[in-house]
């Protein structure tokens, strides 16, 4: 079945590692839209921490934004889908991870905010130099994110968790899935550990925007690198890892492309779908 829609991963997959839009991606995504293939965004971020390259680009007109926890029409603004966390997973997730050495980000109507220290000095807890501008442009600071976390629990987009010890993500992910109700736990990079509502997933909001546009699961590709992109690549008709991606994130995929830097998401384009 013909391609007829493309959800695109930004971070290490459409964008740079410096977090820019690269002109030979630019130009093929120009190219398929004005072909009629509509492009989708399907980011882990936030909807402010959009980049300008992705939202001033007229042709894209949706995005599903914090791991599929609402769907933006991008041209109003309006979402045309959200979740929000349960009162009671919130308090649950606080009450079990909050005695050990972490620390937190929240989303709040696709605003994102985090402690004052970790803005200030990400690489403190356990980001990588090259995520430090984007940390520092998009996070909103906040004196106690616990504090803020209590004082949004009924209007929480997301909550993640942030901590630079991969054996204690691991733990705190597996006694999430056993103890907390109603979440959907997923990581797109090293330091996080990301949780919304039970029914979110880029997935999801991958399935209500084929409804919405009415197209099917088999018109769609999907490119991605993290954790987080691997249900979104199973579910598309194509699945297309960029070669920096994760291995849960490779195994998901029908093909591997070049890598992020290496412009994968055009190679693809051009190269395995041949659009």
């Amino acid at each position: 079945m013909e391609i007829r829609c493309i959800a695109l991963d930004l971070d290490r997959t459409t964008l740079d590692g410096d977090g820019y839009l690269p002109e030979e991606n630019r130009q093929a995504l120009l190219e398929i839209m004005e072909k009629g293939v509509q492009v989708v965004v399907a980011s882990g971020r936030a909807l402010s921490t959009l980049p300008p390259a992705i939202r001033e680009m007229q042709g894209i007109r949706y995005a599903i934004t914090s791991n599929g926890a609402a769907v933006y029409e991008l041209h109003t603004g309006k979402y045309l889908k959200q979740y929000k966390m349960t009162e009671n997973s919130v308090r649950r997730i606080v009450d079990l991870t909050g005695k050990f050495p972490v620390t937190y980000e929240a989303f709040v109507d696709g605003e994102a905010y985090a402690p004052k220290a970790y803005v200030e000095n990400p690489i403190q807890f356990g980001a990588s130099v090259r995520a430090v501008p984007y940390i520092q442009g998009t996070r909103k600071p906040v004196g106690d994110i616990l504090e803020f976390i209590r004082a949004h629990e009924s209007v929480l987009d997301g909550v993640d968790i942030i901590t630079g010890d991969q054996e204690l993500k691991t733990r705190l992910w597996q006694l999430l899935d056993v103890e907390a109700e109603d979440v959907y736990i997923t990581s797109s990079v090293a330091q996080l550990l990301e949780i919304s509502y039970k029914d979110a997933g880029k997935h999801t909001g991958a399935a209500f925007l084929l409804d919405h546009l009415g197209l099917d699961r088999e018109e769609l590709a999907a490119f991605g690198d993290g954790d987080n992109d691997a249900e979104l690549l199973a579910f598309a008709g194509i699945g297309i890892a960029v070669e920096n991606a994760s291995r849960k994130c490779k195994d998901a995929a029908d093909y591997i492309t070049l890598s992020n830097e290496a412009c994968g998401v055009a190679y693809g384009i051009r190269n395995i779908l041949k659009l």
